[in-house]
């Protein structure tokens, strides 16, 4: 398929790629202990917890075509938006309508939904969404994931304020992610980006103040908040929204309501400011 011009990449909506890959217990403990938690050994035929679909069919892209930001170079699956160099994962939306256990082999089908150039207040932007779905060969998804990616300009303000103050919420827990649990989370996930691990790169090349706690990091922060506080409870849906980035040094909290009568719990994440930095609902099953 011939490149799209910088400015339309339309071609690129419908493009799709299959993956493989077989469910192991040795990430899935080493995520537990990256949320210090204290579970028990991962075995064959456990069902893998919400959101550690994303530490597997992971990128093995060879080192010479990696970029700049860590990550591969732009172009290929996903749109070479060259000209907005910051790229962040905006959110999710995630049904889980089965459940994938350790020992399963799996497929992962994803396809670009949709490709969308916008003006924001600080600068243009695109974003990229694209629809995954996980599951055992020949059967219908266990997991269906639709990710924004959004991409922006280094000419706007790296950080800006939050629109609005989070409260405290029933459920909550404050912690302070250091350089540490941010460089395990990227291990867990093969993820490059140095603006999760690299300080010089992050401060001096986008204008940051400190190393970002990833986005899917947050996430699931808030997924194990219901789950220390609801073990009992099957999540079926999740959903997110990033609004501002949280930095490692410095202390933040994950928030929750309890559930209501149709099962839905409101999630947010704040600095220790109280600035909103993410948004996100769980539906129980």
């Amino acid at each position: 398929m011939a490149e799209a011009q910088s400015d339309d990449y339309s071609a690129w909506v419908g493009r799709s790629e299959e993956n493989r890959d077989t469910v192991t217990a040795g990430p899935l403990d080493r995520l537990a202990a990256t949320l210090d938690r204290d579970d028990p050994r991962a075995g064959d035929g456990d069902a893998m917890p919400p959101l550690a679909h994303w530490l597997f069919f992971l990128p093995d892209i060879r080192q010479s075509e990696i970029g700049p930001d860590g990550h591969p170079k732009r172009g290929g699956f996903l749109p070479p938006v060259h000209e907005l160099p910051r790229r962040m994962w905006a959110g999710s939306r995630i049904a889980f309508p089965g459940e994938i256990r350790v020992g399963d082999s799996i497929v992962r089908r994803s396809t670009i939904q949709s490709v969308q150039r916008k003006d924001g207040a600080s600068g243009p932007l695109v974003f990229v969404t694209v629809r995954h779905e996980l599951g055992r060969e020949g059967e219908a998804a266990a997991i269906v994931d639709e990710h924004d990616i959004v991409y922006r300009g280094l000419e706007a303000p790296a950080v800006k304020a939050s629109p609005k103050k989070a409260e405290p919420g029933q459920w909550r827990r404050e912690l302070v992610p250091d350089a540490v649990q941010l460089f395990r989370y990227s291990a867990l996930t093969f993820n490059g980006h140095r603006i999760h691990y690299d300080r010089d790169y992050v401060t001096r090349e986008e204008g940051y103040p400190g190393l970002i706690v990833h986005g899917p990091l947050t996430a699931t922060l808030l997924v194990d908040l219901v789950r220390r506080n609801a073990s009992a409870a099957r999540i079926a849906e999740f959903s997110f929204r990033a609004v501002s980035p949280l930095f490692d040094g410095n202390r933040m909290s994950v928030n929750a309501t309890p559930p209501d009568a149709d099962g839905v719990v409101k999630l947010w994440a704040a600095n220790a400011d109280g600035d909103l930095a993410m948004t996100a609902q769980a539906k129980l099953a």
